[in-house]
């Protein structure tokens, strides 16, 4: 879903510091993503959390 409409302004509010991720700003597919494997997608967790790239829930709850 490359012409995401507001792909753009996502993308300047976007944390997620994985390079090279196909869906960096296209949330709906972020989010869709991270839902299959259980896991939460950058934008949930603080600075510091997100680096470790752990996006589990158990992850987030102690980083809250």
């Amino acid at each position: 879903m490359a012409d995401c409409s507001n792909k753009k302004k996502n993308i300047a509010a976007c944390n997620c510091t994985y390079a090279g991720c196909p869906r960096h700003g296209i949330c709906c597919e972020c989010v869709a993503y991270h839902r299959k494997s259980d896991e939460l997608p950058a934008c949930y967790f603080t600075k510091e959390a997100e680096r470790t790239y752990d996006r589990s829930f158990d992850n987030f709850m102690k980083n809250r």
